[in-house]
């Protein structure tokens, strides 16, 4: 398959080397310093892009591939209050879109883990619950994207939870800690703490590995398929 990166940092390395493992072909790969790749042939070529770049420049990155016809998978965050406009061109233009906030296959099983036992806490109000997370200093967005879907898992299963905040504490409200230290991958931690103790569930991941992959998984999925996919079309939890 042919594949075009937008994006070529870290991650976008990590991606490149993944998917070449796998027998695929790096086409094209647009990043600060050569957005002109954009209009090239190569990129054109393309018959999916992954990317993973800014919350500023993300969704115009989205567009230029759609004009192109070119599907997309995606994985950066902090742009998701205009999710909503994606879902329409998927839904009234044919356009294909993959979005993840969490690409590892890992991190997707415990999203899953997460709502189960939100859905068992659910009968035990003596628990509070809170949640930790740790990335790399270089992360621009606070919480990950990862840290609000485990949120938005946690208030569809229980009931006296309704939003989150870093800053506001009340009963109703998700605490959310978020650090950045050194070079971490990531380390997300839900914690329930009732006066007799707490029972808590973590994922730390070891590396970008297996964030890149699951992308490249996620590119194989959706060749030849319009419309939008996350992670639980593959996985089907």
């Amino acid at each position: 398959m042919k594949i075009a990166l937008i994006g070529y940092g870290k991650m976008g390395k990590e991606i490149e080397k993944i998917a070449i493992e796998r027998g695929h072909e790096i086409v094209s790969i647009v990043d600060i310093n050569s957005i002109d790749n954009f209009s090239s042939e190569a990129f054109q070529s393309a018959e999916v892009a992954i990317e993973f770049t800014q919350p500023a420049t993300a969704f115009d990155n989205y567009k230029r591939c759609f004009e192109l016809r070119i599907p997309v998978v995606s994985g950066t965050t902090g742009w998701l209050e205009r999710m909503g406009e994606i879902r329409e061109m998927c839904d009234k233009e044919g356009k294909t879109f993959f979005y993840a906030s969490n690409f590892s296959i890992g991190v997707n099983v415990f999203f899953a883990i997460n709502k189960y036992l939100a859905k068992i806490m659910n009968n035990f109000p003596a628990y509070d619950v809170y949640m930790k997370e740790t990335h790399h200093v270089h992360k621009l967005d606070s919480p990950s994207g990862t840290a609000i879907t485990l949120a938005e898992g946690i208030f569809e299963n229980l009931e006296r939870k309704t939003q989150w905040s870093e800053t506001e504490s009340s009963p109703e409200i998700l605490s959310i800690h978020s650090f950045r230290e050194g070079e971490v991958p990531g380390i997300h931690e839900i914690i329930y703490e009732s006066e007799a103790d707490y029972v808590s569930i973590k994922h730390d991941a070891k590396n970008r590995k297996g964030f890149a992959l699951g992308a490249v998984i996620a590119a194989e999925f959706i060749k030849g398929k319009k419309g939008f996919y996350t992670m639980n079309d593959i996985l089907k939890f």
